[in-house]
């Protein structure tokens, strides 16, 4: 009787043995693939408090905020303080077995495998909501394998570390919601001027459906496919169980009033002041509050008014585009406009176009002239003039004798300027536009008097800032304090600028030969009804 016993145990230990064996190795091997895939995995104790991009809210000099860049992000919400909507609709579009699976479904991945079988292209996919919060929270956007991988595994450890609604609240503070927004609150209050609390049914599903393709579904830049959008949310709500026929034709019928989110003026302002704030602190992860010199009103009118000038008479004077720089005369930036419209093109004709500024480069001829000994009634002659070839003419083609230097200058004569500028001395000339603020290398060259050195608008602007300064030059500056987001101030404005450049008495007689350029000069149409050079 023991005999066969005896040989099928003597069968069945090899056989056994070989199993155990290769479960062994198998472990290990797996043990080895796991490993390897979790050696570059981050820091997942620490990533739920992921670093982004910081926040910088810029204020204009009423302290009202007027740009904001950077990452947005509203308030945190949890699951339990939001309308049981808003939670129901992101589950119901994205993952309706989250609550019943631990971080990865095989279900929905064979169903998903199944859906895009038959479509013949991805048409669902199967990650749960579990995988796409360890993805926005730990992974890049790499589509490989391995990153697959490792966000199973993280899914792993976020369902072996948080509850369900914890993980659910995780991911509604921190998904991307278009328009640079983070979270459901901040999307909240870009898409309907609320926050994620106060949203309605349709509201909760508009945001449910913009975790597809936030860009594409955006109400603010395409109303028809976000409504259709909102509308599968709706009827997945209704698949889900969460919504009944009459819910849903009720959210259908009480959308709410569109939401206009407020005009955003200054933004070629706030680009100018983005580029300079390396400038003044090291830029790092920390939200930065800035508040500048941009008057609102000012800003809106300089905007309003370039777009008028450019509608009126761009086609006739061949000009698509026109900047405009508002300065006091410390230097203080109060409007900026760098162009027609920002979202049609975003450079910045102010600050970062040169160009050849023509005659409103001649008050520095003229103030060099008035440094070496002439008086505004100093006698110039306006006739033709040839400089080995060069020929310069009058915008009129006329020329009127001799005439006082106060009125060249108030008829922008070409001839009168080129020959002060021979006469005061080229150097002369080219030292004090840059004693004055013009950048660059200024060649002393005859053409030099009609403005062909090329520099910015808004160094041309802070280059006259001494004839209303009373003789001081100014640096252009748009930034007062800076403070983080404690408010611990990093950087508060102190001093002025580079002092006096020009003798009072000359400014003097500098504004009262420029004054005569808008009285009765080529500058009439833009007289003002107070003193104005």
């Amino acid at each position: 009787m023991t005999e066969p016993s005896s040989g099928i145990a003597r069968w069945l230990w090899p056989v056994a043995k070989f199993g155990l064996t290769v479960a062994v190795w198998g472990f290990i091997a797996l043990t080895l693939v796991l490993g390897w895939f979790a050696l570059d995995l981050p820091d997942v104790d620490n990533a739920l408090n992921a670093t982004r991009r910081p926040t910088v809210t810029l204020l204009g000099a009423d302290g009202a905020v007027f740009a904001t860049r950077g990452d947005l992000y509203g308030v945190p919400v949890r699951v339990v303080d939001l309308p049981e909507t808003l939670p129901q609709a992101i589950i119901a579009t994205e993952d309706r077995r989250f609550y019943s699976h631990y971080g990865l479904d095989p279900i929905g991945i064979a169903r998903a495998a199944w859906a895009n079988l038959r479509a013949g292209r991805i048409v669902q996919g199967g990650s749960t909501l579990t995988q796409q919060a360890a993805k926005n929270l730990f992974l890049t956007p790499e589509r490989s394998y391995k990153r697959k991988i490792q966000e199973v595994l993280l899914a792993f450890w976020l369902e072996q570390k948080f509850s369900k609604d914890q993980i659910l609240t995780i991911y509604m503070n921190r998904v991307y919601l278009g328009a640079g927004t983070y979270g459901v609150d901040a999307a909240a209050r870009k898409y309907f001027g609320k926050g994620a609390g106060d949203v309605s049914l349709y509201e909760a599903a508009l945001l449910a459906g913009l975790l597809k393709a936030p860009s594409r579904y955006n109400p603010q830049a395409s109303t028809e496919r976000s409504a259709g959008r909102t509308q599968q949310v709706l009827k997945n709500m209704i698949a889900a169980g969460y919504i009944n026929d009459k819910q849903e034709k009720a959210a259908l019928r009480h959308r709410g009033r569109r939401y206009r989110p407020p005009p955003t003026d200054g933004r070629y302002f706030a680009d100018w002041v983005l580029s300079r704030l390396g400038d003044y602190v090291a830029l790092g992860h920390q939200d930065l509050i800035v508040r500048t010199t941009l008057n609102p009103g000012l800003q809106r009118a300089a905007e309003r008014h370039i777009a008028a000038a450019l509608s009126s008479k761009g086609v006739k004077f061949n000009v698509s585009q026109g900047a405009l720089v508002g300065m006091a005369g410390d230097g203080a930036v109060r409007a900026l406009v760098g162009g027609r419209s920002h979202g049609e093109s975003s450079f910045n004709r102010a600050t970062q176009a040169s160009r050849q500024p023509g005659s409103a480069f001649k008050p520095f001829v003229y103030l060099a002239a008035l440094e070496s000994g002439m008086t505004p009634d100093s006698p110039v002659d306006d006739a033709p003039v040839n400089i080995d070839g060069w020929k310069p003419r009058n915008f009129n083609g006329k020329h009127n004798g001799v005439i006082s230097m106060s009125r060249a200058l108030a008829e922008s004569v070409n001839t009168a300027a080129v020959r002060i500028a021979q006469k005061a001395g080229l150097q002369r000339v080219a030292d004090t536009a840059a004693r004055l603020g013009v950048p660059g290398d200024i060649k002393p060259r005859p053409s030099l008097a009609l403005g062909t050195h090329e520099l910015s608008l808004i160094d041309l602007t802070s280059a006259y800032a001494p004839f209303a300064n009373g003789g001081n030059a100014a640096w252009p500056y748009a930034i007062t304090e800076i403070k983080d987001a404690s408010g611990a101030v990093l950087y508060a404005r102190q001093g002025s600028g580079p002092g006096r450049v020009v003798d009072a008495g000359y400014v003097a007689a500098m504004n009262q030969m420029m004054s005569a350029v808008i009285t009765h000069g080529t500058g009439r149409k833009a007289r003002l009804a107070r003193p104005a050079a």
